[in-house]
């Protein structure tokens, strides 16, 4: 077998090991979600342990629950009975990772963490062991092999136990109510969170740089106004304040081609009428989603009667970050 006949075996073996996982899912599984949700209204935490591969995971799970606004904590198995443990109050949740449901490090700490008034969810491959034993909802993230060509290095049972942990979260994610405007609160940073955060109103073009021309105004005024503002389109308003229609570089170049003499002649003939519009107070990832989806350069901002008072560059975006 060359390279990437290997690495598709390894992906097929985890594949595999993922289906098995999904069909076994049983009540277990929602008393587990159940359990945890409960311990968040009541104002607990989820405190996450295991040990080796199992901790690297619990890592990865734990982040993700705090990502979207489930309070988890990691507990270090070997600083546990030095003082860690009181990382865990009475009503918190604890979920503990290990394969073999045997790991010593994880079987001395239960004892101690027991004297706490809490609920204890395991995941492991072993649903006979002694952790299961000590658990009240064991979550069964067994498989049939190791995709190490040897059976040995944790691959496929590291997978299964990280996906059973997207599992959790995102199921508890849904029953939680938590919502797209509570997840950009814990996602401030980066591309995302602006996305998310950010407005329209907070990134449009307005005043100086906003052109905009009378509708009875000619295809030359609107250029200049274009150029004053650096921009590339303009706003064409009716004498009430009201849209009429946006005339871009686009629009310009296109009806040059056709007419070389149409400068001095009025831009409404030449502008697009209902053009692709947001509101202002809409979010910028709205403003995203619509340039992309009308394949456009240049969407209106309105405010909330609906009348023009800004614009959005897809330059704009790129510019700020926000796509």
């Amino acid at each position: 077998m060359d390279a990437i006949e290997k690495a598709r075996r390894v992906i097929r073996i985890e594949t595999d090991s993922l289906e098995r996982l999904a069909s076994r899912l049983d009540e277990g599984f929602t008393r587990a979600v159940t359990l945890l949700k409960d311990t968040l209204d009541q104002r607990g935490k989820i405190v996450v342990i295991g040990v080796g591969k199992s901790g690297n995971i619990g890592h990865k799970i734990a982040a993700t629950l705090n990502s979207t606004g489930a309070t988890a904590v990691v507990l270090n198995s070997q600083n546990a009975l030095h003082g860690d443990l009181g990382l865990i109050s009475d009503g918190d949740a604890v979920v503990a990772l290990s394969y073999s449901g045997e790991t010593r490090e994880l079987l001395d700490l239960l004892p101690f963490i027991k004297r706490f008034d809490v609920r204890l969810i395991a995941l492991t491959g072993k649903p006979s062991s002694t952790l299961s034993e000590f658990s009240d909802v064991t979550l069964d993230t067994s498989v049939e092999r190791e995709a190490c060509p040897l059976n040995l290095a944790p691959t496929s049972s590291s997978t299964a136990m990280l996906v059973m942990g997207d599992a959790l979260a995102m199921v508890l994610l849904e029953a939680r109510g938590f919502t797209e405007d509570d997840f950009a609160r814990f996602h401030p940073g980066g591309t995302l969170g602006r996305a998310l955060l950010t407005k329209v109103s907070d990134i449009m073009r307005s005043g100086s740089e906003l052109a905009t021309v009378p509708e009875n105004a000619t295809v030359r005024e609107a250029l200049l106004a274009m150029s004053a503002a650096r921009s590339g389109a303009c706003l064409i308003l009716q004498p009430d304040g009201g849209l009429a229609g946006i005339f871009t570089h686009g629009d310009f170049a296109r009806c040059f081609q056709q007419d070389a003499h149409i400068a001095d002649r009025p831009v409404a003939e030449f502008m697009t009428r209902r053009p692709i519009s947001v509101q202002a107070e809409s979010l910028a990832a709205e403003a995203v989603k619509t340039i992309g989806h009308n394949r456009v350069d240049d969407v209106i901002v309105l405010d909330a009667q609906n009348r023009p008072v800004g614009l959005i560059d897809s330059q704009d975006l790129a510019r700020l970050k926000i796509v």
